[in-house]
């Protein structure tokens, strides 16, 4: 079922976490943080939104990461309920689409909770100090490309957060698979 998050509300602060990643090591929001903004991202391996924007994805974070940008996914689905996004299946995942950052596991859902991440993808972009000041998309496409000349909204949002400018206006909203919560 498609989902999108709940209307934005800036200037939060970054919820801190320590979760393990599929490198084998384990991260911190500091970890990650760069020098002009951070980017955590909700994905997950199964979700066919997450699958048809994965590679614009990675080269956007890429490009992010090589301007002082950081840059991190989290999973936090049920993986005993979706076994596709078990932690080995993340691993997998994380290889195959050559993932420049972090790919972290929220095995309890604590840090998704914390940053009320409601899809996957489920974007949000802090400045340097971080605070929120991005919960957008990527860009316009869902499960298809979007179409030729379509704006880098993250992207573009990020670098001017980085140079200490408000992004462009409105932020639309992420459109994804809803996260996959554990049942008490």
């Amino acid at each position: 079922m498609a989902a999108t998050p709940p209307p934005l509300v800036l200037d939060l602060p970054a919820p801190d976490f320590r979760l393990p990643a599929t490198d084998g090591k384990t991260y911190a929001l500091r970890d990650i943080a760069g020098k002009k903004g951070t980017v955590i991202v909700f994905i997950c391996n199964h979700c066919p939104y997450v699958k048809a924007v994965i590679s614009r994805l990675v080269a956007d974070a890429r490009a992010l990461m090589t301007e002082g940008i950081g840059f991190a996914a989290i999973s936090a689905n049920d993986a005993s309920e979706y076994p596709e996004d078990s932690f080995d299946n993340m691993k997998a995942f994380a290889r195959a689409n050559q993932f420049p950052f972090p790919y972290l596991y929220d095995e309890s859902q604590a840090v998704a909770r914390a940053y009320d991440a409601v899809c996957t993808p489920d974007y949000f972009g802090y400045d340097a100090s971080l605070h929120l000041k991005y919960r957008g998309r990527l860009d316009e496409g869902r499960t298809n490309p979007p179409p030729p000349g379509a704006r880098r909204e993250l992207l573009e949002a990020m670098r001017a957060i980085a140079v200490g400018k408000t992004p462009s206006e409105p932020q639309l909203s992420s459109i994804g698979c809803s996260i996959k919560w554990k049942h008490d």
